[in-house]
């Protein structure tokens, strides 16, 4: 990756302390991206420009190498709102969407099967529930996701626009607290913009395909207008931080800026590869150095501990988190590590007629292992955002499976994405340098010469399942 568009190789800065005094508690604003994956202009991706992620970027802290727990949108929130894994906190898959207060919820909504059965349990404490607790007042926009709702005890409910978060920081300063908002842009997330109908500034001819996707018109149209959708994104991006700079209380609050995971396209949304785990993270605040890039492994998982940490909230817990605090990476310290493993899962539990495939990864920064079990009896469940083009704009399927003479290895990938309807062999075993092979296209898990690392990380899989008491597999 070049950073040099960012001057990242600057010395390091950091900000002030508030006039209001080092002893008052941030705010917090979080902006959260949907189905991004780590595409952006200060990483030089073709095509595409993101000025506004670009401007936050130079003025906190950019993490190269941050990750998701689950690639879909519920678990990934679950994820970050818990500090657990999935298979702990309880939701598994996508979830219902009750967007609003608790009391709201109606006795039919409540006793729908995903609302009983995918859902963070009770002895767990969420994000909003510990910041609450500790004064603060609270708002998520255009969509909540995660249940049950009665966890997330959220003040105020909104759509998105610029005049809700206005009055949202303004009601919260007539309440005399500090504030946490969570900002969803769902613009990321298919249908992205139809160059059909409407130009986009993208242009097909410019982007440049990953090695698994097929090269032809129709798959660069369907990439250049994901990359319009990122712009979008970034011109709310830019809204959100336009309030909040205007709002005065800019000096005095954290900004997080990331996306749920990658975007629908084979080896993204529900695949444990690359495209489908690592995403644009960058945070911003009070102490936190400025134009820094960071390449430690970090987990969506830390979040709640550096949240808590940064905003001086009690990290004591009954039961072990799975993330840490990463404040001494965001302050710059040459000496705070990152993770030695990233870990993430996909169940395939839900709407599937059986208990679906078991997948779980880790990656130690160069090397990746992808275990499975039940491969030949389970199904995978593809999202229909990944699938389908009348109602979600997926161009890329349909043409992979149009070219599959021409580009055999990419309708391989996308059979093994579909099993149950492309007859693909799934995997129980794959292995990837991403140093050598960063599209993940070789799977080296049968050859000799890699026994080594594959069993290493086959270990530290063992340990990390027996350590996080997961009890649906068994490397």
């Amino acid at each position: 990756m070049n950073f040099r568009s960012i001057g990242f190789a600057a010395v390091l800065a950091f900000h002030c302390a508030t006039a209001a005094g080092a002893s008052e508690r941030p705010n917090v604003l979080f902006i959260l991206t949907e189905d991004q994956g780590a595409h952006l202009g200060l990483l030089e991706t073709p095509g595409l420009q993101t000025p506004h992620m670009d401007a936050l970027a130079k003025s906190g802290t950019y993490f190269s190498n941050a990750f998701v727990a689950y690639p879909v949108c519920s678990a990934s929130k679950a994820a970050i709102y818990t500090g657990l894994h999935n298979h702990t906190n309880g939701i598994l898959n996508n979830t219902h969407n009750f967007h609003k207060p608790a009391d709201q919820v109606t006795a039919a909504e409540r006793g729908l099967k995903l609302a009983r059965t995918n859902r963070v349990h009770d002895q767990f404490k969420t994000l909003t529930e510990i910041l609450k607790t500790n004064g603060y007042y609270q708002g998520v926009t255009h969509k909540l996701h995660v249940l049950p709702n009665d966890k997330f005890p959220y003040d105020e409910f909104l759509e998105g626009s610029r005049a809700e978060m206005v009055g949202f920081i303004r009601n919260a300063k007539t309440h005399k607290k500090p504030w946490f908002l969570m900002v969803n842009i769902p613009n990321s997330h298919r249908p992205y913009p139809n160059s059909d109908k409407t130009p986009i500034r993208v242009d097909p001819d410019e982007v440049e395909l990953p090695a698994y996707l097929p090269d032809s018109p129709e798959v660069r149209k369907d990439w250049a207008e994901y990359l319009a959708g990122i712009e979008q994104a970034d011109s709310l991006t830019g809204q959100a931080l336009s309030v909040l700079e205007q709002s005065g209380q800019s000096d005095n609050t954290i900004v997080i800026f990331m996306s749920d995971h990658g975007p629908t396209f084979q080896h993204g949304k529900m695949t444990l590869y690359d495209l489908g785990l690592r995403v644009p993270l960058i945070v911003r605040g009070p102490g936190i150095a400025q134009g820094a890039n960071r390449d430690e492994l970090v987990s969506e998982l830390d979040l709640l501990p550096t949240i808590l940490d940064r905003c001086g909230i009690d990290l004591s817990f009954d039961y072990p988190l799975h993330g840490k605090s990463v404040t001494g990476l965001l302050q710059g310290d040459k000496h705070a590590m990152g993770h030695d493993y990233i870990f993430a899962e996909i169940s395939n539990r839900g709407p599937l007629p059986n208990n679906g495939m078991q997948e779980r990864s880790v990656f130690d920064g160069r090397w990746k292992l992808i275990y499975r079990e039940n491969v030949e009896t389970a199904w995978r469940q593809v999202n229909a955002d990944s699938r389908q083009f009348k109602v979600w704009g997926n161009r890329t399927y349909a043409e992979t499976i149009r070219l599959k003479d021409r580009f055999p290895r990419q309708y391989q990938i996308l059979a093994e994405m579909d099993p149950q309807n492309l007859g693909g062999k799934v995997p129980k075993l794959e292995l990837y340098d991403l140093q050598s092979d960063p599209h993940e296209m070789n799977n080296l898990a049968s050859k000799t010469q890699h026994q080594e690392q594959r069993d290493r990380l086959l270990s530290a899989l063992r340990n990390w399942v027996k350590s996080t008491k997961d009890p649906a597999v068994n490397p």
